[in-house]
């Protein structure tokens, strides 16, 4: 499973709505068709109140469609969205767009997870076996910072095309950021918004959705300015990460993570005290000796793979032996399966604390990511209930959680060439964001167990020539991909970016 599983997903979606909203909790099924053959999008709003922070917040939750119409006020496809606003009208008030990622994951994970009003319950680490599912308020939820809309891209959660359009026309990295970027700005228009301190972010493919989508928002003479950026679970640079033949980066790029992951089960040898000094030492390794070695290929000599073989063990604590036969590069799968395999388990992609058990123990990689089946069920089921019951939101439609697109297209919009189609970044959008935008901060957050977007890869990305470091900053979590699920975790990640928010 590659990056189309890895969730990540999250995504806070407020509509822009095309009938007045009258007061009490009831459906918007009595607006006039938008043209025939078309209803009206189909939107609940609902009316809350809660502990956020600290703080006591009343709030009004928008929930449903908002219809992308093509130059003619044809609508091509309705983005299904939850907006959470501060009761009182305050138009300075910050607002925050979220999304997951995939590509093809709804953002439930951000929303029912991380920072939605409502969180589910899950075991830490652990399989959340079978429902119910405990649903309890989130006092986590950046509400009192920020207003939040909680955004499904087309094909995901609730959203789809509308009539002939083929979905498919949104399914790409530049035709996905800017579905988004026409959300926001049909959002920003219909709430009186645009002088609001503005900030986007996303989990997993959702990193690399904010950063060409501060290209299509910023990169334009329709600007909208943006804030900050949040970052959970980095993926920027897909060329530096690609698993090819020949290509040597990701085995530097994922040493530190390995190194991370068996200090956690206790299989480092001669282990520093925490893991960020792991992480450290695995660092320091990885950009000195072991890219050397790498780099020299075949002409390694004999004394140098010693050395580079013996710490490489040690670091990921795998056998010498194992390391030797593997010449000196471990793939992410066979680490799955090799590091726990004395104890007859396989350990998470999305999170390596999680551990699971194979069909066949001697096998080559996991049957599957037991981080992942670990959770699904209980916010597949948490963001149906919450929607359907809390938000009165009423649809035949099925919620997509993840899988439900195909075919992306990877060309980056304003590249060109065969360089550019070979090597996919979007980094350089980053990069150019802030050199144009004295005001832009980066908000990076990283779990030292997370195999799908590993930390060093981050890392990497974010310190090209062409960044600014000083305001770029890092934050990591004693979890993986999605660190929220780790209670200790959750506050940490929201008490640091609700600092993020406050200090714009």
């Amino acid at each position: 499973m590659r990056l189309t599983i890895s969730l990540a997903a999250l995504a806070l979606a407020i509509m822009p709505m095309a009938v007045q909203a009258q007061d009490g909790d009831k459906k918007k099924d009595e607006a006039p068709a938008v043209e025939a053959g078309v209803p009206a999008p189909n939107v609940s709003v609902t009316h809350h109140k809660g502990v956020f922070g600290g703080k006591a917040i009343s709030y009004t939750a928008t929930t449903g469609e908002t219809y992308l119409k093509d130059k003619d006020g044809k609508p091509l496809a309705a983005i299904y969205a939850t907006a959470y606003v501060k009761d009182g009208g305050d138009k300075k008030r910050p607002i925050t767009f979220l999304y997951n990622g995939g590509p093809g994951s709804g953002s439930l994970w951000l929303h029912m997870g991380a920072f939605g009003p409502k969180r589910v319950v899950l075991p830490d680490a652990q399989d959340d076996g079978a429902p119910p599912y405990p649903l309890i308020d989130n006092a986590e939820s950046l509400l009192d910072v920020t207003d939040l809309v909680f955004i499904d891209p087309v094909g995901t959660g609730f959203s789809h095309a509308i009539g002939k359009k083929d979905p498919k026309d949104y399914w790409g990295v530049s035709a996905d950021a800017k579905s988004i970027a026409d959300y926001i700005r049909l959002w920003l228009n219909e709430n009186g918004r645009w002088s609001s301190p503005k900030f986007i972010g996303g989990e997993s493919y959702g990193t690399t959705r904010s950063v060409a989508l501060i290209n299509e928002l910023e990169g334009s003479y329709n600007d909208v300015a943006v804030n900050g950026i949040i970052l959970i679970s980095s993926i920027l640079d897909f060329g530096a990460s690609a698993e090819v033949q020949g290509n040597e980066m990701p085995y530097i790029l994922n040493l530190p993570s390995m190194a991370t992951t068996a200090w956690y089960h206790k299989k480092m040898g001669n282990p520093p005290a925490t893991v960020a000094e792991a992480a450290q030492q695995a660092r320091a390794f990885a950009i000195g000796p072991y890219a050397a070695a790498l780099l020299k290929g075949n002409q390694l000599s004999d004394q140098e793979r010693a050395s580079v073989r013996t710490e490489l063990a040690r670091l990921t604590g795998l056998s010498e032996q194992f390391v030797d036969h593997a010449e000196l590069r471990i793939s992410p799968g066979r680490f799955y399966k090799e590091l726990l395999r004395d104890r007859g388990v396989s350990i998470g992609r999305l999170d390596t604390r999680y551990t699971g058990k194979d069909y066949d123990a001697a096998g080559e990689e996991p049957d599957n990511d037991p981080s992942f089946y670990a959770i699904d069920g209980a916010y597949t089921a948490a963001m149906n209930s919450y929607a359907r019951d809390e938000l009165k939101y009423k649809t035949d439609r099925s919620y997509v959680t993840i899988g439900g697109v195909s075919g992306w297209d990877w060309k980056l919009q304003g590249q060109r060439g065969r360089d550019s189609e070979v090597y996919a970044s979007v980094a350089p959008y980053l990069s150019k964001a802030l050199r144009e935008n004295s005001g832009l901060k980066v908000f990076v957050g990283q779990g030292w167990y997370d195999f799908a977007t590993p930390f060093f890869g981050a890392e990497y990305a974010m310190s090209r020539t062409g960044f600014d470091p000083a305001r770029i900053e890092y934050h990591y979590y004693d979890a993986g991909h999605m660190m929220y699920v780790r209670p200790d975790d959750l506050r940490k990640l929201s008490a640091d970016i609700r600092a993020f928010i406050n200090a714009r």
